[in-house]
């Protein structure tokens, strides 16, 4: 049972589409079991504003699933754009997961059905004026950055369209899954724009640049297999009659990631995403130095150890 701190005059309601029970209140909500603070501060919640209390729903997963946690963007009427309020409580979620130790994985998801994210709200940036928007987008780079500089593993469930922005929120994780259904595409040419939070940058270094260049110049639009042909997805997956076949399969891959030895995975992260940008040579002194962070870890001899014993291992991420 969820566990929340303040004013209890709440929600409850079922989300049948990610098979969720959950609390939805104008506050943050997560389960007391598994959030854990570096300050110690338990199950505390952190206040959103009530204007759009349920655009983001966060849930820190209990049980066999402890240590995964489920972002869901949930804007129905807006196709999930990204809006100045949307880049707020992202970023707020982001800085709260990143300070958490005990999570192993992220799940980034949407909760409407049919869409990931059709990219920047383009009703509220045409009541923006000029002198706004470049702000505004330098904001939502920057969160799509720091999603990117998460240091446990992030997969984003793409079991609707993913377009501009939506695709670039995608690119920052890890790892993709889309439904065979799935739309994807960077189309910010057709309004005369390019990619602004990253996708010039990291689409190319997905697919290749030759790929890359001619996804963008042409504004062009895949499904999930093609995607996954290209190598922009990593699985893609024949849609369920709940619509959630790419959520259930980045499930399955969290839960994979989840009994390894947390603290070696987060520096095979580091030291891959820090690698991939230099040379051999530099990268396997990153290697070498992420591998110095992994040997005085009780983890590394609690693995020995259930090796020995033939047992599963019991990490604690110390």
């Amino acid at each position: 049972m969820a566990a929340l701190v303040g004013r209890r005059a709440l929600l409850q309601f079922t989300d049948s589409k990610l098979g969720w029970s959950y609390l939805a209140s104008r506050r943050y909500v997560c389960s007391a079991k598994s959030f854990n603070s570096p300050a110690g501060l338990g199950a505390l919640s952190r206040q959103y504003s009530s204007e759009a209390k349920d655009e983001l729903v966060v849930r820190y997963l209990d049980g066999e699933d402890k240590g995964i946690v489920v972002v869901g963007i949930n804007r129905p009427k807006a196709k999930n754009a990204i809006s100045r309020n949307l880049v707020k409580l992202m970023s707020e979620a982001v800085v709260d997961i990143k300070k958490n130790s005990k999570v192993r994985s992220v799940i980034l998801c949407s909760l409407v059905p049919g869409i990931f994210c059709a990219g920047a709200d383009l009703k509220e940036r045409a009541k923006m004026h000029q002198s706004e928007v470049g702000p505004f987008v330098s904001k939502a780079r920057a969160l799509i950055t720091e999603l990117g500089n998460l240091p446990m593993p992030t997969i984003a469930a793409l079991d609707g369209a993913a377009l501009g922005g939506g695709l670039e929120m995608a690119l920052a994780c890890d790892i993709r899954v889309a439904s065979h259904a799935a739309k994807m595409g960077l189309v910010e040419t057709k309004l005369a724009i390019i990619p602004g939070a990253g996708g010039t940058q990291r689409l190319p270094r997905v697919i290749g640049v030759s790929h890359a260049k001619e996804l963008i110049y042409t504004a062009r639009v895949v499904d999930g297999a093609e995607a996954c042909r290209l190598g922009l997805v990593s699985h893609s997956v024949e849609q369920n009659k709940s619509g959630d076949a790419a959520y259930l399969r980045a499930l399955e891959l969290a839960r994979e990631i989840n009994p390894q030895g947390p603290i070696a995975v987060r520096m095979a992260k580091l030291a891959i995403n820090q690698g991939i940008e230099v040379d051999l040579s530099t990268g396997l002194a990153i290697e070498e130095a992420c591998y110095a962070q992994v040997i005085p870890t009780t983890d590394r001899l609690e693995g020995l150890a259930a090796f020995k014993e033939k047992r599963r291992p019991r990490y604690k991420g110390e």
